[in-house]
């Protein structure tokens, strides 16, 4: 990489954790509030939904300024928009009104869908085209390690020390339960306050770093919306990259119900090996942990093997082809799915953990191969994939719905079918009018 590249692309690369950051607190704030604003699980739910309608809604005006303006302005928009929402948390607490923080996740987000519409396509083009895969792979394994800490943060400055049901409100004076989930409410001002200095701080990082605006190798003389559509790499990006993020979310959503279905007493042996580390940080007493906890520590090792598997993958791409080692993980993936749905127990739970590791090249590689060679049109195309991420959406309430009908295994061949997809333009969907 050009000398000139390495500060940019450090502070780029910073945005990938910060995104990821934010995304992880989510899964804290929809089990929270279901007691700070006394919210039912479907409610609660509307936190995802919420965040992913402003990826959806912005990253077209996103990637539109950026086209017009350029990727720093539009990083700093993002930055800002970001920390904004943030900031919305401390009032949106203090009159404990969920619309508000819907609004302040909304603001959020959209700030995020910047950042994203920025930052992958950025990060692609800067230094030598031929290793925009593996760039851009090494850049999103920081989005992977917020992944982890995220909700181990989140879990030490939102969650209180004292523990309450829903239950344990009700059988309090009115005047006390509010109390204690105006409290509850309120402990999410602080770190979020932090987090948008942290954000304020990087975007006067971006202000005062001067930032190249590379531009791409195109094989077309066409600009802005002009015939963006015609370029088939593109538009299979985006549907590949809608299954994936729906795959996801089914999976990392409901990973936890699938545990407890399926294996609630019996443990993934490495996760069982880390129980002494797991007591401490939660806590524990009495030498046990609960199935629920369980479970959840199940899911973060899984985390662990996602942030692993960008690095590892980031590495192999030095020695296979970006699009055959996507075309690989998509059907091992799909392979431990189907080992996933039509097995029982532990062997079930350790296929579906093995399945985080082999999804996690695959955003950054589908992003990248759907934007190359795009050129000055790549803002429009990192916008269209950006808003693939609705996926996350509008997938796992269909999974939700097909594992109350037909419990959870047989729902999960949902986002097995993704991998399909995703194989397929691993395979051949990826390839330029010119590859033939």
């Amino acid at each position: 990489m050009n000398n000139r590249y390495l500060i940019p692309f450090a502070l780029v690369t910073s945005l990938f954790f910060l995104w990821g950051l934010a995304n992880s607190l989510n899964g804290i704030l929809i089990s929270h509030f279901q007691l700070a604003l006394d919210l039912k699980r479907w409610q609660a739910g509307l936190i995802d939904f919420a965040f992913y309608l402003g990826y959806f809604c912005i990253a077209i005006p996103a990637g539109l300024f950026m086209h017009k303006y350029g990727f720093k302005k539009g990083i700093l928009l993002g930055l800002v928009l970001y920390a904004a929402g943030a900031l919305l948390f401390y009032p949106a607490a203090e009159v404990r009104t969920y619309g508000f923080f819907l609004f302040a996740l909304f603001t959020i987000a959209s700030g995020l869908a910047f950042l994203e519409t920025a930052a992958n396509p950025y990060v692609s083009i800067l230094g030598d085209s031929g290793s925009a895969e593996q760039r851009i792979n090494f850049a999103q394994s920081f989005n992977g390690l917020s992944i982890i800490f995220g909700p181990l943060l989140g879990s030490v400055f939102i969650f209180s020390d004292q523990s309450y049901t829903k239950d344990d409100l009700l059988r309090m004076p009115i005047e006390q339960a509010d109390a204690i989930r105006l409290a509850e409410a309120q402990t999410v001002q602080l770190p979020y306050i932090g987090l948008a200095c942290i954000v304020l701080l990087v975007a006067l990082l971006f202000w005062i770093t001067r930032m190249p605006e590379p531009v791409q190798e195109s094989d077309s003389q066409k600009q802005g919306w002009q015939g963006i559509f015609g370029h088939r790499h593109l538009t299979g990006a985006v549907i590949a990259q809608f299954c994936y993020v729906g795959a996801q979310a089914c999976i990392w959503g409901y990973f936890i119900d699938f545990k407890l279905s399926l294996s609630p007493d019996t443990h993934f042996a490495p996760v069982a090996w880390l129980k002494p580390f797991f007591l401490w940080i939660s806590g524990s007493d009495g030498g046990e942990l609960t199935a629920a906890r369980w479970a959840g520590f199940h899911l973060s090792f899984g985390m662990l093997l996602f942030m692993l598997g960008r690095f590892i993958g980031t590495f192999l791409m030095s020695y296979i082809k970006p699009p055959r080692l996507l075309t690989a993980f998509a059907a091992i993936a799909f392979a431990l799915m189907l080992v996933a749905i039509n097995t029982k127990g532990l062997t079930a739970v350790t296929a579906l953990i093995a399945v985080f590791f082999f999804m996690s090249i695959m955003f950054p590689t589908i992003f990248a191969l759907g934007t190359k060679n795009l050129g000055e049109q790549v803002k429009i195309g990192s916008s269209l994939i950006i808003m693939a991420i609705v996926g996350g959406a509008l997938l796992p309430p269909i999974l939700g719905l097909l594992a109350d009908r037909f419990q959870y295994q047989p729902a999960f061949l949902m986002p097995a079918c993704c991998f399909l997809v995703i194989m397929y333009y691993g395979w051949k969907g990826h390839r330029l009018p010119s590859a033939g």
